[in-house]
């Protein structure tokens, strides 16, 4: 059986991660350094429960919004849930038909599944990069704040300066 990982640093400086996936004995399988995102595929060979770890020690002043997908793929399915075979009684070419169908079906469900997974991966990298225009927008707002205020004072203190030149300081008493 696959199991494969999804991993999205959403929100946080750096926007990176370390990420490590280690079996039920303890052997590690998989680890990942400072990435802000990735797909990680591990074979379980080994029944258990398997340990995966965010670690953010390395920037342990912010703090992180991760986003994770764990998905289970090639899962032995022995029994049919349905058991629809046994309740179907007819000539070897309704079966064959039946069994085409079914097969049709399962293979859209198995590619629909796939298309919520993609779309809920690309959710995860939209709310990112929101976040990050977010964080930007704020930036240029408080920026552009300072340099309207610093131009006022210019335009003030020239103001003051060129009114300065023009004065004149001759006292005269008619």
């Amino acid at each position: 059986m696959y199991h494969f990982m999804c991993t999205s640093v959403l929100d946080g400086a750096g926007l990176d991660i370390d990420f490590f996936i280690s079996s039920p004995s303890g052997q590690l399988l998989y680890s990942d350094q400072r990435k802000s995102d990735g797909v990680h595929t591990v074979e379980t060979l080994e029944d258990g429960d398997y340990m995966f770890c965010f670690d953010n020690t390395f920037s342990s002043m912010s703090e992180k919004l991760v986003f994770f997908e764990l998905i289970l793929d090639n899962m032995d399915t022995d029994e049919d849930p349905d058991n629809w075979k046994e309740h179907v009684i007819g000539i070897d070419t309704l079966d064959m038909k039946l069994e085409d169908i079914m097969d049709t079906i399962n293979n859209v469900k198995s590619r629909l599944g796939k298309s919520v997974q993609i779309q809920t991966l690309l959710r995860a990298f939209e709310a990112r990069d929101r976040n990050i225009q977010e964080s930007n927008f704020e930036r240029v707002n408080f920026w552009s704040v300072v340099n309207l205020v610093v131009m006022m004072v210019v335009s003030a203190v020239q103001v003051y300066l060129v009114r300065s030149l023009f004065e004149d300081k001759r006292k005269i008493r008619t």
